[in-house]
């Protein structure tokens, strides 16, 4: 059974005792705290220090003390502080949890003697950095600004490109020690109730002390993965993929302290999308879709069937007999690829932790010494080089960061499985990868949609970069309750 909300009491030295024990003021040197003497009666502010624009701060103490010259000792002292707050957002709250919450959040709490209500002035100013460009979704043109840590910056990045009324950005908090911010943001009269209810109902189930990983730890309650490798959300940092998804249907989930939205729901395909498609023609755009779907290609099947090919050479058409090894080497093949495809992901975890200025020679001394001499000395064949390099290329050139994780997991399988059984076990494996795609389901979502379920106009805008004056339909998928984009 939840514990009964304590109301504001009209004494202020108990509201005063109330917030010192409950957030250790004077000894949590950040909690502020200033007390004022107003027509002879107690007004007090609280504050956190580093979350609150200090230039407000100051103006509304100063507003508060002019009334003293200003007004007598019998005016209304509640009618005078709420007329003299000089802030566009002030709130009214009656109880100390609301008013503690708002307080840890970075609002400005006043309290006034003899009233059973508070005033919450909104003048925060968390620490973050400027919006730019994210560096994983980079485009040659188009915009360079990018969500930040703010989610009250984002929703304003969010709300400048679509100034419909209808645009509806609902605040809860999720955690019960670290009282997140969590927006939930859509087109009231495009996006699915359904979907919107059914995230509402997942956030507020959320029974956890704080989420320090922000956006991952609310992905992880919304979609419950469990073992799947597979994204069941997409994340984005672009204001404007943001915006295109909530016209088409999809619902946004901001976290505060992150800059990577959560779109919902998602399929297998709108990870594989990237802006730079729309930012060309659509011949060019359809042109680096190809390649990209190639890439992807690529990063899952080259390696299992060249193992393949390697296994039985039989298989090889005459005139592809040049494929696979010269030279065997002294180290069996699979584990060749397995070595080099994991040393690719050493390279690619060590150019995170190393520092800009040392990871281009990082690079240059991975690539020229260790890998020619790993090959002089007969530890890897040049060919296993090659192909598991095309491979590591394609991932990269996957826009979605966790989708080409899972792709290499599911990569490195295939190759341990057509080793084992050769032919059998590559037919078996990727048949296997593809029913386990199909029965994924992410938010009531078919993974595999619109292969499966089968839908030919949503397959035609997969394969091509469609015109946007031909694109006047929403995805069926999404469930809009519009569903025409152009009337």
């Amino acid at each position: 059974m939840a514990n009964k909300k304590q109301a504001i009491n009209r004494s202020i030295e108990k509201n005063q005792e109330f917030l010192k024990t409950k957030l250790g003021i004077g000894v949590s040197f950040d909690v502020g705290f200033r007390e004022l003497k107003i027509l002879k009666k107690k007004v007090q502010l609280y504050y956190v220090t580093g979350l609150v624009d200090t230039q407000y701060v100051i103006e509304v103490i100063k507003k508060l003390i002019s009334v003293n010259d200003n007004e007598n000792e019998h005016s209304d002292l509640y009618e005078e502080i709420n007329n003299r707050i000089v802030h566009q957002q002030v709130e009214k709250k009656k109880t100390m949890d609301e008013a503690v919450d708002q307080l840890l959040s970075g609002l400005l709490v006043v309290f006034a003697e003899g009233e059973e209500e508070c005033f919450i002035v909104d003048v925060r100013s968390y620490p973050g950095r400027q919006p730019q460009e994210p560096d994983t979704e980079k485009v040659v043109r188009g915009s360079r600004d990018g969500y930040t840590e703010n989610i009250v910056e984002n929703t304003a990045l969010t709300r400048r490109r679509i100034r419909d009324e209808r645009l509806r950005n609902e605040m809860v908090q999720v955690g019960e020690r670290s009282k997140t911010d969590v927006c939930i943001c859509y087109l009231q009269d495009v996006a699915d109730q359904n979907l919107v209810d059914l995230l509402k109902k997942e956030l507020d189930e959320i029974d956890v002390d704080g989420i320090s990983m922000a956006d991952k730890t609310i992905e992880e309650f919304l979609v419950h993965q469990g073992i799947n490798p597979y994204p069941l959300v997409r994340y984005t940092e672009r204001p404007d993929v943001a915006s295109t998804h909530l016209f088409e249907g999809h619902v946004l989930i901001m976290v505060d302290t992150s800059p990577s939205m959560i779109i919902t729901p998602t399929t297998y395909f709108h990870h594989v999308q990237h802006a730079e498609e729309y930012r060309e023609s659509p011949s060019v755009g359809t042109f680096v879709r190809w390649i990209r779907f190639v890439g992807i290609f690529a990063s899952l099947f080259l390696l299992p069937l060249w193992m393949l090919l390697v296994l039985d050479p039989s298989l090889l058409p005459e005139k592809l007999q040049f494929i696979g090894p010269n030279e065997t080497g002294n180290v069996p093949i699979i584990i060749q690829i397995l070595l080099a495809d994991i040393g690719i992901e050493f390279l690619r975890m060590a150019a995170i932790h190393t520092p800009t200025p040392l990871s281009t020679a990082m690079g240059l001394i991975a690539a020229v010494l260790i890998g020619q001499i790993a090959i002089e000395v007969g530890l890897f064949s040049a060919e296993v080089i090659l192909y598991v390099s095309i491979a590591a290329i394609g991932s990269f050139a996957t826009p979605s960061y966790e989708l080409s994780v899972a792709n290499k997991m599911m990569r490195l399988l295939l190759v341990i499985i057509t080793f084992i059984f050769q032919i059998k076990g590559f037919v078996i494996g990727s048949t296997v990868f593809i029913l386990l795609l199909a029965a994924t389901r992410s938010l009531q979502t078919p993974y595999l949609w619109p292969f499966i379920p089968f839908n030919d106009k949503a397959i035609w805008q997969i394969l091509f970069r469609v015109a946007v004056p031909l694109s006047k339909t929403r995805p069926s998928i999404v469930k809009p309750q519009n569903n025409r984009k152009q009337t």
